[in-house]
């Protein structure tokens, strides 16, 4: 098999111009070109008024050999990969005799547990929340009532906190392994789109991920996997093994109960602060980590649509447009666009009583009528939390009660029209753009919910992505506040062998123990953490 790169077709191409196009880009007769399949399709939007498709084939052909020997250093066709996944080993007949326990039913415990059991290792998994459907109705008790329960929410339950998003599926990993396509087809066997294999930047949303998250559950299940719900971690019993290091040998849970573990998958994820402080306390290494911190923006949908695809707007080969950007302040500061969610809605998403958090979240159509982004500002331990390894929770916590109160109390998002922020007025009342943040929005100042270098980095910044996105500065254009959840602000550090460094049988993994960010780059990671498990096991 050849794989092709960067073949460029206009849009609205006939099927027939795909082998035509690939029999002249590799200088063939039609009847060499025995099969070609898709492997990704993307777009060139630089040029407005002439977009292109971009598509990546896998080609059977005759003489393949002749036909790369023409080729050699061109990266656009080359052999194309064996991207099948291989277990790296299985467990004995019968299981182990101490089971495997993945902590955290997320993106990253969920892949975890998935090739644990498909290794024959039979997990358990446990998750201080409940099943996705269960903590879908009490997220929706925040959304639609300002009832907040701590342990079922956004953020924790099955499916963890991407549950709640755009259910991006793209990643800036390195993946030599193809881990992340071992992933999208686990998603697609659980009920996923096609298309999620060969689109340049994949999405679900969260109707689709409900129902794929109870499919794989099942599959683990019936593998020999057991789920243990609203069962939170409290303790971990350690015994020493020498020159300052311990060795797991058990979980000590809320309920009072104890489970004997020395394999531990530890994917609780960013906003787990409770387990935070107990690893803490017990002395597992941790350290601060930077993350970013800011406002969700929201723009019709349309205005974003028109600033980057000009007349071919609406396209159905193009989808909802969406955006990155990133600017360097004077301050020294980066601010830049974040998790942007096309045609979605802002959501709470806090995990503690007082406080107010903000995410974006959208379906798998991207129907709405807004777009939604992120617009955060990058921040250090050195910087502006030096304190220790959980000083970065506490400036968490302080601007999101900060919110809460700017709020109204109440849970409702504070926020502020483009327009009053950059003229640095508290708003009255709301413009053009709708917001869409439930149970909803007071209008005020944000200054009064962000740290002062925050606020002149995005003022700085706004002037300079309107030149970018036409309407991206309106002064209609409306901010909530406060997006703090960006990542996780410490990182539990592991070795080579994804041990803690210095307690023996935990493994710290995912977004929660800083090391992944986002769906797929989380899953990948739980990957890698099950086969560490495994193959520690079987020694």
């Amino acid at each position: 098999m050849i794989r092709l790169s960067g073949l460029q077709l206009p849009l609205d191409h006939p099927a027939e111009a795909i082998p035509t196009a690939i029999c002249a880009r590799l200088g063939i007769p039609a009847s060499d070109l025995l099969s070609h399949s898709l492997v990704r399709r993307g777009n060139d939007a630089r040029r407005r008024s002439a977009i292109q498709l971009v598509y990546t084939f896998d080609i059977a052909a005759s003489d393949e050999p002749a036909i790369l020997a023409r080729f050699v250093g061109d990266k656009d066709v080359r052999p194309a990969p064996d991207t099948r996944y291989r277990f790296v080993t299985h467990a004995p007949e019968g299981g182990p005799a101490q089971r495997p326990v993945v902590i955290g039913a997320g993106p990253c415990g969920l892949f975890a547990g998935l090739i644990l059991a498909q290794m024959g290792f039979r997990p358990i998994i446990l998750d201080r929340g409940k099943p996705v459907r269960e903590r879908t109705k009490d997220t929706w008790g925040l959304w639609r009532r300002a009832e907040l329960n701590p342990d079922s929410n956004v953020q924790f339950g099955e499916g963890g906190a991407g549950t709640f998003s755009d259910g991006k599926l793209y990643c800036r990993v390195k993946d030599p392994r193809f881990l992340g396509r071992k992933v999208l087809e686990e998603f697609v066997a659980a009920g996923a789109p096609d298309d999620i294999l060969w689109e340049a930047h994949p999405h679900i949303g969260t109707f689709r991920l409900v129902t794929m998250v109870e499919s794989m559950r099942r599959q683990i299940e019936a593998l020999g996997g057991e789920y243990r719900w609203q069962t939170r971690v409290d303790d971990l019993a350690l015994e020493p093994a020498g020159e300052g290091t311990h060795r797991l040998r058990g979980l000590h849970m809320q309920d009072g109960s104890f489970l004997e573990a020395d394999h531990v998958v530890l994917a609780v994820g960013h906003s787990a602060r409770p387990t935070f402080e107990m690893l803490h306390s017990r002395g597992v290494h941790i350290e601060a980590k930077p993350f970013s911190i800011g406002v969700r923006i929201e723009h019709p949908q349309s205005w974003v649509d028109r600033a980057r695809y000009g007349n071919c707007a609406g396209h159905p080969d193009l989808g909802a447009a969406s955006y990155s950007l990133a600017h360097h302040c004077a301050n020294g500061r980066t601010v830049y666009s974040f998790c942007m969610c096309p045609g979605g809605r802002v959501v709470a998403a806090t995990s503690e009583e007082g406080r107010v958090v903000t995410n974006g979240m959208s379906q798998y159509s991207r129907a709405e009528f807004n777009a939604n982004s992120g617009l955060v500002v990058g921040i250090d331990p050195a910087r502006d939390y030096p304190e220790g390894p959980l000083a970065g929770i506490a400036l968490q916590r302080r601007w999101e009660s900060a919110a809460f109160v700017a709020g109204g109390s109440s849970y409702f998002a504070p926020g502020q029209t483009v327009g009053d922020f950059m003229a640095a007025r508290p708003s009255t009342a709301l413009g053009e753009v709708v917001p869409s943040y439930k149970p909803g929005v007071t209008p005020t100042d944000l200054a009064r919910c962000l740290p002062d270098y925050v606020v002149d980095a995005i003022r700085e910044a706004l002037p300079a992505f309107g030149r970018q996105i036409s309407h991206y500065d309106h002064p209609d254009a409306v901010m909530t506040g406060v997006e703090t959840r960006t990542s996780s602000p410490i990182r539990i550090t592991r070795g080579k062998d994804f041990q803690s460094l210095n307690v023996a049988g935990l493994y710290p993994a995912g977004e929660g123990a800083g090391y992944a960010g986002g769906i797929l780059s989380a899953a990948i990671d739980g990957i890698k953490v099950a086969e560490a498990v495994a193959l520690g096991m079987m020694r």
